[in-house]
């Protein structure tokens, strides 16, 4: 078998025209090897590898510096309303490759590497991922922040540099194990640190009122130190900013006042202030109160928001005076976006600043905060809303507490007025949950303080309205919108399959990166039988890369003409990666002919979603050693998965797996990704798979299982899982060998727990889809037995995509939330200007 290209030796071949560039290359030599004089050590005359990857990261950052200085100029000159999105996880994965695909300086340091005796690929992987997010929200934040500057918003992303991201997981005997992701011990050449604009963040004290206004005293100071890091626009010459705050105690400690047990301990005691910026909290759907995450979600907000009217007061680029000091006009120039209900308290924080500090009527500033600030829902889960506890509001922000009580107690006047006598209504839509303990509702205190209420795809918006926020909407429909979730090309094609992105840009132009809807244009070629024979010869490519890696790195030898069955999703019941089990003993029981990888981290605390990964391992040991299966059927966990190796599993994928009861994912983007590169999708009609089959045809994805309204109907019927169980013979085998002990011998009651769940306590329903999900696969598999259609129908997908980018979504947030114009202008290089 010949051996793959990689992509570096695919990339000296094509040219995806725009990433030529070559005419730098003589300056790139030179400046890497300036970079590479100052980094090394006086004392060390061998430069080692990671030397070599910083001298290339500090080459390329050099030719983003002059447009990121330039932008923010441009900014100030042009005073445009300005777009701050606040979330707390943003998941950039790795930034060189992104920056040289951006900057079109990709070829031309590739070819700078080789005269200089390097491998670009082997630099590139000496980057740890910026793994600052657990999942979809977060990968969703760092497509958005691409987006907005290939648009030329003058945009911020707001976020907490996490000294630690989301765990390294390894798998030892089956089991998943936690390992710290130390991804700044060997430094980050992305970022700069700000010390300029350090703020200070209040925590604990008192409330004071006094004549001359309340008074929040007696605090507890954390100072809020800024890292910037560029984000490049699409070959636009605009570089926007993320901004992430990191935790410092301040130096003011008074030697005199301690003894020297007393001075030590004091040095010691700041590691408490500086935790709050130590850890991600890595579960995801999931809500679990913690002291230590309140503060961390108060501290980005806190200084974000200090940050915001700093820059909104100051008018010219480098300013320190304030020109604006009537924050009236706040709206019409800043826009506050809250990513989930993470940084909610944005509206009782600005209200505080509004009233507190900057001495406006309470209507005044409920006026502004309003208008300010929009909210994004990204679940309906009951278990993933936010509930704070009163008493911890009370210790840890007793100003902001009463705050929420005074928005609490107009919000109800005002629904009173609307709905006389309805106490009911009063007490589902009350900030304050009655209860054991009282607590507050972080997604109703979002949906009152802001003027945008949006889901992330178009069922899931429907869902929100008619039942989790069905009594807002019936307030405030002016306020609900849909904006579905996209991805930037850039990353997820241009940039992760180059094969692919120049088989299309040979047949309709490269423009089309910055305009995913031109990807229609590919359907005048699903019957080109030479375009139909590229892609297929793409795919196959990715698939032989990705099998030679499964090799190197998991010591499993798969057959790359296999069928490659992926489900990437995080480990969760809704998800319902049970469903995909059973799917694989069936195929298994049957001997069947391909590969399936499930991957993705559990949450650290979350038991069912451990063994759900013990029990896909235990599977795959059997399955995988099985001499009479031998090379016909092979799964795969892969660990520790994250965004770079996202980018080498998607484009390898045949087969997507979106199976979640419909009902239960608000959107999802892997879908979008699997997609766009080339995968066939099999999925419920849920999240943005419903709009997905409305694009690409639902006749071109595999489309099974229950839809929403009959998932409705089912638990108003009763869902009984025992009588799917006595009627379905391959599901009955299927549980029987996981109750049984064939896939733990050693353990025979290993899964009994799931095997429990499975038959008593599934809120997802996954045996109700059962039938319909292994005869969908068998269409799956007839499909792929006839290769030329199978790729026609991926050619329909991918013509299908456009809708999927996230400049489609921005421009979206832009016109009909934050009241700004989306632009494809280029601004002036930095060498350009006179």
């Amino acid at each position: 078998m010949a051996k793959p290209l990689t992509d570096q030796e695919k990339r000296k071949q094509i040219s995806v025209r725009g990433l030529a560039g070559l005419e730098n290359v003589a300056d790139l030599k030179t400046n890497f090897n300036r970079h590479l004089h100052f980094t090394l050590v006086k004392d060390r005359n061998v430069a080692t590898k990671r030397d070599y990857y910083f001298a290339l990261a500090n080459t390329v950052r050099d030719h983003l510096v002059g447009r990121w200085i330039r932008t923010q100029q441009h900014y100030y000159e042009k005073d445009p309303k300005r777009v701050y999105y606040l979330s707390l996880e943003f998941y950039m994965g790795r930034t060189l490759q992104n920056t040289m695909v951006n900057l079109a300086l990709e070829n031309a340091c590739d070819e700078a590497t080789y005269q200089l005796g390097l491998d670009m690929e082997e630099l590139q992987d000496m980057e740890e991922d910026a793994g600052l997010g657990n999942g979809g929200l977060g990968r969703l934040a760092a497509c958005f922040l691409d987006s907005m500057a290939s648009l030329g918003l003058a945009a911020y992303g707001y976020g907490i540099r996490y000294e630690f991201g989301i765990f390294n997981q390894k798998i030892v005997s089956g089991w998943q194990v936690e390992e710290a992701d130390d991804w700044l011990r060997y430094g980050n050449p992305w970022e700069k640190a700000r010390p300029e604009y350090m703020r200070p963040v209040h925590f604990y004290g008192r409330v004071e009122y006094t004549d001359e206004g309340v008074k929040w005293v007696d605090t507890q100071v954390v100072l809020a130190l800024p890292y910037d890091t560029p984000v490049p626009g699409y070959r636009n010459n605009i570089v926007n900013t993320m901004r992430l705050w990191s935790a410092k105690a301040p130096c003011d400690f008074n030697l005199k006042d301690f003894n020297v047990g007393g001075y030590i301990q004091a040095v010691l005691d700041r590691n408490l202030a500086e935790n709050i910026s130590r850890v991600l909290y890595p579960n995801d759907n999931f809500f679990e109160g913690k002291e230590l995450r309140l503060k961390q979600e108060y501290f980005v907000v806190a200084a974000t928001l200090q940050d915001i009217i700093r820059r909104f007061k100051a008018s010219k680029f480098g300013s320190t005076d304030f020109v604006r000091l009537d924050l009236s006009t706040l709206p019409d120039k800043v826009a506050i976006q809250l990513n989930d209900t993470h940084p909610a308290l944005a509206i009782p924080e600005l209200m505080r600043i509004l009233v507190d500090t900057e001495k406006l009527s309470w209507e005044k500033a409920w006026d502004i905060v309003v208008r300010t600030c929009a909210y994004t829902n990204h679940t309906v889960l009951p278990e993933a809303l936010e509930r704070w506890p009163i008493d911890l509001f009370k210790t840890l922000l007793p100003r902001h507490l009463d705050i929420i009580y005074e928005i609490n107690r107009r919000h109800l006047e005002r629904i009173s007025k609307l709905y006389p006598g309805d106490n009911d209504r009063l007490r589902r839509m009350s900030l304050i949950e009655e209860g054991d303990a009282k607590k507050i509702n972080m997604a109703h205190l979002c949906i009152v303080g802001s003027h945008a209420v949006n889901g992330v795809a178009r069922i899931h918006s429907e869902i929100i309205k008619k039942t989790v926020f069905k009594d807002f909407y019936e307030a405030d429909p002016q306020k609900f919108q849909n904006k579905t979730n996209g991805i930037t090309p850039r990353r997820w094609l241009v940039m992760c399959n180059p094969g692919l992105a120049e088989a299309i840009a040979e047949r309709i132009g490269e423009d089309y990166i910055c305009d995913l809807d031109q990807l229609k244009g590919l359907l005048n070629f699903v019957d080109d039988d030479v375009f139909i024979r590229d892609v297929a010869k793409v795919k196959q490519e990715n698939k032989m890369k990705f099998a030679a890696y499964l090799e190197e790195h998991y010591k499993v030898k798969i057959n790359p003409s296999s069928l490659f069955d992926v489900q990437v999703k995080r480990i969760h019941e809704y998800k319902r990666q049970l469903l995909n089990c059973l799917h694989i003993i069936t195929l298994y029981n049957q001997d069947s002919l391909r590969n399936i990888s499930p991957c993705f981290q559990a949450a650290p605390g979350y038991h069912t979603a451990k063994m759900i990964i013990k029990l896909i391992t235990s599977i795959g040991d059997v399955v995988n050693n099985d001499p009479v299966v031998g090379d016909n059927l092979k799964v795969i966990f892969l660990e520790n998965y994250r965004v770079t190796l996202a980018e080498k599993v998607i484009p390898a994928a045949d087969l997507s797996e979106q199976i979640s009861t419909a009902g239960t994912e608000a959107s999802g983007t892997g879908n979008m990704k699997f997609m766009l590169n080339g995968a066939l999708t099999i999925g419920t009609m849920d999240g943005a798979n419903v709009e997905m089959a409305e694009e690409a045809g639902e006749e071109n994805l595999f489309i099974f299982g229950m839809r929403v309204e009959d998932v409705e109907a089912l638990d108003k019927k009763g869902y009984d899982a025992l009588s799917y169980y006595n009627r379905i013979p391959e599901l009955k085998e299927a549980m029987d060998q996981i109750s049984g002990g064939s896939f733990s011998p050693n353990q025979p009651d290993l899964f009994k727990d799931l095997v429990n769940l499975l038959m008593h306590h599934d809120r997802f329903k996954v045996f109700a889809d059962y039938e319909d999900y292994i005869s969908c696969q068998e269409k799956v598999n007839a499909l792929y037995k006839n290769p030329k259609e199978w790729t026609k129908k991926v050619i329909r997908n991918i013509a299908g995509c456009g809708k999927f980018s996230s400049d489609r979504t921005i421009s979206q947030y832009a016109k009909e939330i934050w009241g700004v114009e989306p632009s494809l202008e280029k601004i002036a290089a930095p060498d350009d200007l006179q």
